[in-house]
C-alpha cells in the first residue's frame, strides 16, 4: 500500500482543504474525512463523539485541533474543525472503518521502513533513489541531491552543537543562507517556482543545488572555526556562508549572461525528459 493508493480513497468526495503559507501546511476538513471513511450522514455527531472518546483516553489531540473558515454547502465561509496531515493520520487510526484500513496499513509500513532505515541507513538512500528515478530525475541530478542531503545534515548537526533549536530557528538560519546566495527568501524562492509544501531542493537545477551546497558547506566550516555562542552569531555566519556562494552565483551570471535562479520546477518539465 502506497501513500498515493491510500489517498485515492478521498477521490470519491471533495475533501475541503486549505493551504496556510505561514505554516507551510495543508489543513483538511475533519468532518469531510469522517464522512468519506465512515459513510455516516451525521459526520459532525460522529466527530463530537470521537472527540469525547479521545479525551477520555487521555489524548490531547482534540485539544490541539484548530478551526479555519471553509466554504460550506450554502456557499458561505464557516469555521470548520481542521487537521494537518499528522493530526489527520492520528484521527484515522481511531476510526473503525474498512476504508480507513489502507491508511493504517500504510502508516504501519512507513513506521517499519523507518526502523529498518535506522538499523541500515543505506536502505533509506536506496528508497530515496528509487523514488527520484520514478519521478523522472536523471541519475546525475539524483547524485547531486543525495550529496546535498549529506551537506545539509552536516550543517544541522553543527547547528545543534551550537544550541540552535530545530524548527523555527533552523528555518530562520536557512532563510538567511538562501537570501544571501540566491537573492530570494525561501518563501520568495518557492513562489518563484510556484511551489507550496514541496521541498525546494527537489525543484532546483544542478547548478542551483551546487550553489546551495556551497552556501551550506561554507556556513558549516565557518561555524566550526568561529564557535558562535548566540543565535545572532549563528545568523551572521549563515549570511557569511550564503554570501560566498552568492558571489559565485553573480560571477557565473556575469560570464554566462544567464540567471542561475530558475523559475522552472520539476512539475513544469516535460515528463518524458530527465530532470537535470
Amino acid at each position: 500500500m502506497t501513500k498515493e493508493t491510500a489517498i485515492k480513497l478521498f477521490e470519491q468526495k471533495q475533501i475541503r482543504s486549505i493551504w496556510k503559507d505561514e505554516d507551510e501546511k495543508w489543513y483538511f476538513s475533519i468532518v469531510d474525512v469522517i464522512e468519506v471513511l465512515t459513510g455516516t450522514d451525521r459526520p459532525r455527531k460522529y466527530w463530537s463523539d470521537l472527540k469525547s472518546k479521545l479525551k477520555k483516553e487521555g489524548s490531547e489531540l482534540s485539544e490541539k485541533i484548530g478551526q479555519l473558515k471553509l466554504s460550506a454547502e450554502d456557499g458561505k465561509m464557516r469555521l470548520t474543525d481542521i487537521a494537518d496531515t499528522e493530526q489527520l493520520f492520528r484521527l484515522i487510526q481511531s476510526i473503525p472503518s474498512p476504508k480507513a484500513e489502507p491508511f493504517k496499513l500504510w502508516l504501519a509500513q512507513v513506521g517499519r521502513e523507518r526502523i529498518d532505515e535506522m538499523e541500515d541507513p543505506e536502505l533509506g538512500i536506496d528508497r530515496l533513489m528509487e523514488t527520484y528515478l520514478r519521478k523522472g530525475y536523471s541519475k546525475e541530478w539524483i547524485n547531486q541531491r543525495l550529496k546535498s542531503i549529506e551537506v545539509r545534515k552536516a550543517l544541522t548537526d553543527e547547528w545543534e552543537n551550537r544550541g540552535v533549536q530545530k524548527g523555527q530557528e533552523f528555518a530562520i538560519l536557512t532563510d538567511e543562507i538562501t537570501k544571501a546566495w540566491s537573492g530570494y527568501s525561501t518563501k520568495q524562492y518557492k513562489n518563484l517556482k510556484d511551489l507550496k509544501k514541496d521541498n525546494l531542493r527537489d525543484h532546483m537545477t544542478n547548478l542551483e543545488l551546487v550553489l546551495n551546497m556551497l552556501a551550506e558547506a561554507t556556513t558549516t566550516e565557518i561555524s566550526k572555526e568561529k564557535n558562535p555562542k548566540t543565535f545572532d552569531d549563528n545568523k551572521k555566519i549563515a549570511r557569511q556562508g550564503g554570501t560566498i556562494a552568492g558571489n559565485t552565483r553573480r560571477e557565473i551570471e556575469e560570464k554566462t549572461g544567464k540567471k542561475v535562479v530558475s523559475e522552472i520546477n520539476a512539475k513544469q518539465l516535460d515528463t518524458n525528459k530527465k530532470i537535470n
